[in-house]
């Protein structure tokens, strides 16, 4: 690891933890000796980085520092590019208006890397002219935990109403899926988000229940925090057909 890169960690070590974290302790995770250490805080703090504490006893980052702005590797940078593009699959134009401006930003400081190429194809786009919902309501009604009115058609053309309590989204490669749990049915479900005909944020919240809700339904339904396995992704096909 660079020194650069190491004189970073540390400073992101030291701001998550909860209280004095020794030399040795340090010296573990970055995988350097303790002498390495002592002059890597002794830098930080030549550079008027307020670390206190000293060798044996532990060391402090006082509350409210700031870092200075991320720098990245070029694989970092690479990484970046490739995931941003990647949103353009995912069919939620709000986000991919927002990758479009970082990756401006990246292009300012790095310039263009026309040899990246994602394939665009993928969900379809929210668009008003092809689906009735944008994928940015859903969000923005999970992140509020307030109730969503939805008119749903299944895949069978069977329309029901539903008062839904919004906990996800999850990203397929051809549709969007937003998990809930729904008051009609008394239990989580899955919708499509190209199957929602009509929607509307409803004047009820749902205040504190999103973090419980999510891990109820991530026990219930089998999926992982962030990567659910294709048996996971089977099931949840499979509540999409009974819906």
């Amino acid at each position: 690891m660079r020194r650069t890169s190491r004189l970073f960690e540390l400073i992101q070590i030291l701001r998550t933890a909860s209280g004095p974290v020794t030399a040795a302790s340090l010296a573990q995770q970055l995988e350097v000796s303790d002498r390495t250490i002592y002059r890597d805080i002794a830098a930080l703090q030549a550079m008027r980085t307020p670390i206190v504490g000293e060798g044996g006893v532990g060391y402090v980052l006082r509350q409210g520092y700031d870092l200075p702005p991320l720098n990245f590797d070029a694989e970092e940078i690479e990484a970046l590019r490739v995931g941003l593009s990647m949103l353009a699959r995912t069919g939620d134009s709000a986000l991919q208006r927002a990758a479009i401006r970082v990756c401006g930003k990246i292009e300012d400081l790095h310039g263009p890397a026309d040899w990246l190429v994602v394939a665009p194809y993928g969900a379809p786009g929210d668009d008003r002219d092809v689906t009735c919902v944008q994928i940015a309501m859903l969000r923005e009604a999970i992140r509020g935990e307030r109730k969503l009115v939805l008119t749903y058609r299944n895949e069978g053309a069977q329309e029901t109403c539903r008062t839904v309590r919004p906990i996800a989204i999850v990203y397929h490669l051809e549709t969007v899926l937003l998990a809930a749990w729904c008051e009609l049915r008394g239990g989580f479900r899955h919708f499509r988000a190209d199957r929602i005909w009509d929607c509307v944020q409803s004047d009820e919240s749902f205040a504190g229940q999103g973090p419980v809700l999510r891990g109820l339904w991530e026990e219930q339904e089998g999926w992982g925090a962030s990567y659910p396995s294709l048996k996971e992704s089977r099931r949840s096909d499979a509540a999409l057909r009974k819906e």
